[in-house]
């Protein structure tokens, strides 16, 4: 990767099979994943495409936009997304960008010099309402990412960012402290109201508390 955590996303233009999208300026104030796979036509890419079309709407009631990626032509998406509606039934509504010149994931570093230099690998970039990058994930090719996985990330960074708390292991089924989660108090700060704040702590520097995902 050519990008890392808290970089601003690179000002890129791109063709997508929805039109010219401008990143990350279009995506002003939202959050989007882009998500780029090795190629189209391809077994375990087709899964993920279906998977992440299903938890579009969950996504975008977020404020997540999503966005595909390959070394692949406009033409090659739009038949990929044709035949994935005709054998699977899916419509792919979110945009694939045209990287048959490699311009994309050369400018992200997605092309991985010790696997396959023809195709893209298995990438995901969360990018918050600023333009900064939040989260990368990078799978083999061998395996299909775990859509449910990068819905609870982006739910989880979303919250953390307003309500400046940190999600537990495996919230919001954390093995400790349930569907709570983390905070740090500032220092001084009156205890009085915990209980009736719902604030727990197990010792001074772990303390946690209810939340509503909903405020």
């Amino acid at each position: 990767m050519k990008i890392a955590l808290r970089d601003r996303f690179p000002e890129l233009k791109v063709e997508t099979t929805k039109g010219s999208i401008q990143l990350p300026g279009d995506y002003a104030g939202k959050w989007f994943i882009l998500f780029s796979h090795p190629a189209d036509f391809t077994p375990v890419c087709t899964t993920e495409f279906v998977s992440f079309q299903k938890k579009m709407k969950q996504f975008n009631d977020l404020g997540v936009e999503l966005i595909g990626l390959s070394v692949d032509s406009l033409e090659s998406h739009h038949q990929w997304i044709q035949w994935i509606k005709d054998n699977i039934h899916v419509q792919i509504e979110f945009p694939v960008i045209d990287d048959e010149k490699r311009v994309v994931a050369e400018t992200l570093g997605l092309i991985h010099p010790n696997e396959d230099e023809t195709v893209a690998v298995r990438a995901v970039i969360i990018v918050d309402h600023n333009g900064k990058v939040r989260t990368i994930l990078e799978y083999p090719k061998e395996i299909g990412r775990n859509i449910d996985e990068i819905l609870r990330t982006a739910k989880a960074l979303k919250m953390a960012s307003i309500k400046k708390v940190f999600a537990p292991a495996n919230w919001p089924h954390n093995e400790i402290i349930g569907d709570k989660v983390l905070f740090h108090r500032e220092k001084g700060e009156d205890k009085t109201s915990d209980k009736e704040c719902g604030i727990y702590s197990l010792a001074d520097w772990f303390e946690y508390k209810n939340v509503n995902e909903n405020d």
